[in-house]
């Protein structure tokens, strides 16, 4: 395999810049809309970056995303740092089995506990111990400031336009998702 074919997608941006690719696909296949290559690619590729060094961070912090993800919509509840399963399971949009599985491996860490809810005799509240409110406020705090260093090239008045593009784009997908 080449150096060029091994670093596909994520090398050099000069190598495979996405402008190319439409050019070559404009070539190739006269008449299909390539219009979206030069936005989903940079995108895609952005995102995978982002993902990777993600995994990575936490990883060194010494948290996986699950745990963190939990610890999170629990803490930016606000106090008392307490919801029911089903408020967990509304807030993550993952599965109510999936969060069980994630309230089950918190608590034998120590950083959940769980309770009879007091919105319903059969809601089970789940509360962040005092070590789950410190690990998530640690996590989130190195997280969000290594972060921050990532996007810090990009001005304030960019990185609201591109918040603006980024959430019509969302909501957009979002949408067409729902049909």
């Amino acid at each position: 395999m080449s150096n060029e074919t091994e670093s596909y997608p994520l090398g050099s941006n000069s190598r495979w810049p996405a402008a190319d690719i439409a050019a070559a696909w404009q070539r190739e296949l006269p008449g299909v809309r390539t219009e979206s290559i030069e936005i989903i690619t940079p995108v895609w590729r952005i995102a995978k970056i982002l993902a990777d060094d993600r995994r990575r961070t936490l990883a060194a912090l010494g948290i996986d995303p699950s745990t963190l993800d939990l610890l999170s919509v629990i803490r930016r509840a606000g106090p008392p740092y307490e919801l029911t399963t089903k408020e967990i399971t509304r807030r993550t949009l993952i599965t109510a089995g999936a969060v069980s599985q994630r309230v089950a491996r918190a608590e034998q860490a120590g950083l959940v506990a769980r309770s009879p809810s007091t919105a319903s005799h059969r809601a089970v509240a789940v509360r962040l111990t005092e070590a789950g409110h410190n690990l998530v406020e640690t996590t989130v705090r190195q997280l969000l400031e290594h972060e921050a260093e990532l996007i810090g090239t990009l001005t304030g008045a960019e990185r609201a336009t591109l918040t603006g593009i980024l959430a019509r784009l969302e909501q957009t997908l979002a949408d067409q998702s729902e049909r």
